[in-house]
């Protein structure tokens, strides 16, 4: 309990000193600007008001956004499903159905990894690049939607085999338990994410 108190007093000063560096930020540009500093664009300008009404949901709506909700997703569901305090648990004994559930991950998981290689390892694969390079790629793009189809797989696989969940609806329903952890993560990210914007409004 204390810690979880902890982790909301960090998360709170956290934003707030967000919230207070756009603030500032700003402030300084219209003082900038009305010094005639050149190269420093104002927000508080027409220009810049239009600029952050105008281009708000485009700049939030950035690949590292998509990124931390399939990876919360992913790791939210691998969590409920128990596959990860399996691997850690020292004391009691793994039973049969565990046994069982893990070699089915594992086979799944390498399953994944032959047809991830046919995809890019032969010549002239379908995910590599038109110059037959795996950076940058198709693959290279998808590498985190690849990552949380795994790990989605793993998780669902695990769980159901081993009992983890109780039922399909256990199972698919595991998949919030990720987006309810990282909330904290995604309210961050949208006051990092406009506080770079509005930097580079001011300064590019």
């Amino acid at each position: 309990m204390k810690s979880e108190e902890r982790f909301k007093r960090v998360f709170a000063w956290g934003v707030m000193a967000l919230v207070l560096a756009e603030l500032v930020l700003v402030l300084v540009s219209w003082l900038l600007s009305a010094a005639m500093t050149g190269g420093v664009r104002a927000l508080l300008s027409s220009e810049g008001v239009r600029w952050l009404f105008g281009s708000f949901t485009t700049m939030m709506a950035s690949p590292w956004l998509v990124w931390l909700l399939l990876l919360a997703v992913a790791f939210g569901s691998l969590w409920q499903s128990g596959l990860p305090q399996l691997l850690r648990r020292r004391s009691t004994p793994v039973t049969y159905r565990e046994r069982t559930a893990l070699t089915a991950v594992v086979l799944l998981l390498l399953l994944d990894v032959v047809v991830l290689a046919t995809l890019t390892l032969v010549p002239h694969a379908v995910l590599l690049s038109s110059t037959g390079a795996l950076f940058p790629s198709a693959f290279s793009r998808a590498l985190v939607p690849i990552v949380t189809f795994a790990l989605l797989l793993a998780s669902f696989t695990y769980g159901l085999m081993s009992g983890s969940f109780a039922s399909l609806t256990d199972a698919v329903w595991s998949f919030t338990v990720g987006i309810r952890k990282a909330a904290p993560l995604i309210v961050l990210y949208f006051l990092i994410k406009l506080f770079y914007e509005s930097l580079r409004f001011v300064l590019l």
